[in-house]
């Protein structure tokens, strides 16, 4: 991604082809734009202007009060003078943001005094979001949203364009990003050229949540264990204290928790998850409406995670990491950009689980992934559930030793390796599994403080792009620590010979046989 002011951005050919009409490959956005982006302050100065008039006729009284009759036509004109230059600027914006899908690159100008351009590579493409606000889907409008590697926020917007529209350019810029190839695209068009224009790749819906479902995960969510603690803590000590002054913070508590189940559930609402050929199709929102596409050769890292009410129902969750997105997240954004799955059952796991990860690189791919979803090693260290059968999916977990650091976790934290990726659980009441495809694997870090070197035991982590899933391997074994650092470096390497290509639609050669150090031929005894 690049943002330049436009008089540094674009070659000669670009440069000129902005100063032209648009019929040089240059489009502009809805006109209506301006005003779905800026209603609130037209909103603002019109209540400004109009409230103590419109409440005095409501009243039955005169239009402007009788101090200030004399000066009424002077504050008509201000007032309209201020509300003409507004609506002017937005007619600017609208005038001077135009945009291009040309030569491999989506470009967007604007700028009256102030010009730049935003530009992103095509097949440097992370996901395109299709976002509709409220009053954006009255007019039957949409935001285009493109998020490539390095972008702080998203790389380049397109808002707003006709629904259909940007529905259509979506299904192009996928079409081109995921290298494509038959009757969906044609072949690449020469620089300069604009791009053809695709066909909406067909789509299968995998799941939905439903709205019941959601709701349940709301009320037995981590924050609504928390804000019950709470309460019951001011309860006794007001009864305890007789001071009454205690329940006072229930109440902003109380505000706080409607506000946030409020967004979640907004955010959450029909839920549909479904795969087409240039990705994973996510859409969602009860007022303000989403639709995301998140190739799967993008997403960097995965967690499956329970909370502990959760498991009265066995729902789970699923969040993702993927370039462009866990930045623009924690600036504010939220998690539900981040969010593959908000909450579904063992089977609807595994089911996205099968579209992240189409070749899971083992001959069981069930039993592997259900034990690092719910396995436990038996009380000597050893994988098992009882009798005697080996059903923890060839999991590698702490050693005995750390018990003592780990009194509840150390028989849930592991690991396994399979051809495509690593996996890694933790977590006894607050299950977690982690997968991270090793062409993802950017780079890795044992540590180990004080006390791990006592019991021999280190915490292996793995450096993906920013996002809300922290690869970490808990208290292994020192030795199989650094001999999963040996084996997972050699996959890695492995892994990005066989990906040279940034299309994720097209072929890549067959694994390799995995390292012969594999550090997890037969389950760890401790």
């Amino acid at each position: 991604m690049a943002l330049t002011p436009e008089g540094a951005g674009p070659s000669g050919a670009d440069a000129a082809g902005n100063a032209g009409n648009v019929d040089a490959g240059w489009l502009r956005v809805h006109p209506a734009s301006p005003f779905v982006r800026g209603w609130v302050a037209l909103a603002a100065l019109l209540f400004f202007f109009g409230r103590d008039s419109f409440e005095r006729l409501l009243q039955g009284g005169p239009l402007f009060d009788e101090r200030l009759a004399g000066r009424a036509p002077w504050l008509l004109l201000g007032g309209g003078t201020l509300l003409l230059l507004t609506v002017l600027g937005y007619v600017l914006s609208w005038y001077f943001t135009r945009y291009q899908v040309a030569g491999g690159y989506v470009r967007v100008n604007t700028g009256f005094l102030f010009k730049q351009q935003r530009q992103a590579r095509l097949d440097r493409v992370q996901a395109i979001d299709v976002v509709q606000p409220l009053l954006a889907r009255i007019f039957g409008l949409a935001e285009l949203r493109f998020e490539v590697a390095d972008a702080g926020e998203s790389a380049v917007r397109l808002a707003y364009l006709r629904a259909d529209e940007a529905q259509q350019l979506r299904a192009t810029i996928l079409a081109r990003a995921s290298g494509a190839s038959g009757g969906t695209l044609s072949p690449s068009p020469e620089p300069g050229q604009p791009e053809t224009a695709a066909v909406e790749a067909p789509e299968q819906v995998v799941l939905t949540v439903p709205p019941p479902r959601l709701v349940g995960s709301l009320l037995l969510s981590e924050q609504s264990v928390v804000i019950l603690a709470g309460g019951i803590a001011s309860v006794l000590l007001s009864a305890v204290t007789e001071n009454r002054s205690f329940a006072v913070f229930l109440i902003p508590a109380a505000i706080g928790l409607v506000a946030s189940y409020w967004s979640s559930f907004n955010k959450g609402y029909n839920f549909t998850a479904a795969i087409s050929p240039d990705g994973i199709r996510l859409r969602y929102g009860l007022l303000d409406t989403q639709a995301q596409t998140v190739p799967p050769g993008r997403i960097q890292a995965l967690k499956i995670s329970q909370p502990p009410l959760w498991r009265i129902f066995g729902w789970y969750r699923i969040q993702v990491n993927v370039a462009g997105y866990g930045l623009a997240a924690s600036a504010g954004e939220g998690t539900a950009r981040t969010t593959l799955l908000p909450v579904g059952s063992i089977a609807d796991v595994l089911e996205i689980l099968s579209l992240v990860l189409p070749d899971p690189g083992t001959p069981d791919p069930l039993g592997v992934f259900t034990a690092g979803i719910t396995g436990l090693a038996d009380a000597a260290g050893t994988p098992g559930s009882g009798g005697g059968q080996d059903t923890d999916g060839g999991f590698v977990t702490s050693p005995r030793r750390a018990r003592f650091l780990a009194p509840l976790g150390w028989r849930r934290n592991g690991f396994t390796a399979t051809e495509t990726a690593l996996l890694l659980r933790s977590g006894r009441w607050w299950r977690s599994l982690v997968v991270v495809p090793h062409q993802r694997t950017q780079s890795m870090a044992l540590q180990q403080g004080p006390l791990a070197r006592r019991f021999r035991v280190a915490d292996l982590v793995l450096h993906t792009t920013a996002g809300p899933v922290a690869p970490r391997l808990i208290q292994a074994g020192l030795d199989e620590a650094r001999a999963l650092f040996d084996a997972q470096s050699a996959r890695a390497r492995a892994a990005r010979k066989r990906q040279k290509s940034e299309h994720w639609m097209e072929p890549v050669a067959q694994p390799a046989a995995p390292p012969a150090d594999h550090p997890q031929e037969g389950p760890h005894h401790g």
